[in-house]
């Protein structure tokens, strides 16, 4: 069916909300115009529906979705894709803190850079970085896969239970339980399958340039490492 548009210009986010679930039934493709960095846009929605949103988005765009497709073609602020179950969040610029926290399926994708703790207790999914990752990226993760195209900051994979994070830059220092491991010819076939689909042209020295951020065991020790036994 046709694309439905809403302005959300001097709207409150429940009433963009409640618009974007009614039309969400009936539409196949929503735009949501004028978001001025609006919080909360498209909070638990669960019909497999693709949205533009033109423009900014605040905090928590797409919190809890399952199954839609959301594409934000600026900024996003913290928390983007924050506990979504399957569907995909991509944004074209950058975003904030606790992007993907949490999730448990679907693809977050960032095309620029992002702030702190990335994919934060993420069960399983996968989190795409175009550019850097701040501080702890991966803390708590426990399962799924975080992919950084540029560099990650301090105590990457912080207490890091499962999963694997990939990083093609500088890793700044690891966390606790965390350590960096060779790629096999799995993680590179994956790599390069999947980084063309959301728009990643990498040559083969690029995906040569990846390290492999995993649990150095599952059952991390959280005092001092000198304490370990």
């Amino acid at each position: 069916m046709s694309e439905f548009i809403i302005n959300a210009e001097n709207q409150p986010p429940r009433e963009v909300n409640r618009d974007i679930r009614k039309a969400a039934v009936d539409y196949d493709s929503i735009v949501v115009k004028n978001p001025n960095a609006m919080h909360y846009i498209a909070a638990g929605l669960i019909e497999p529906v693709e949205i533009v949103i033109d423009g900014s988005a605040g905090y928590f765009a797409g919190t809890m979705i399952d199954g839609a497709k959301i594409h934000i073609t600026e900024n996003a602020g913290w928390f983007p894709g924050d506990n979504m179950t399957s569907g995909e969040v991509i944004i074209d610029g950058s975003a904030g803190d606790g992007v993907g926290q949490g999730i448990y399926g679907g693809t977050v994708t960032v095309k620029r850079d992002v702030g702190s703790r990335t994919g934060e207790i993420m069960k399983g999914g996968t989190i795409i970085v175009g550019g850097n990752s701040g501080f702890m990226t991966g803390l708590f993760m426990m399962g799924g896969r975080i992919i950084i195209l540029g560099d990650v900051s301090q105590d990457a994979g912080e207490s890091i239970i499962r999963g694997a994070i990939y990083v093609r830059g500088s890793v700044e220092s690891l966390g606790k339980n965390a350590k960096i491991d060779e790629l096999n010819n799995d993680d590179l076939t994956e790599l390069k399958e999947l980084l063309p689909e959301y728009g990643f042209d990498l040559s083969e020295k690029d995906y040569e340039s990846f390290k492999k951020i995993v649990p150095r065991s599952n059952r991390p020790f959280y005092g001092k490492e000198s304490e370990e036994g």
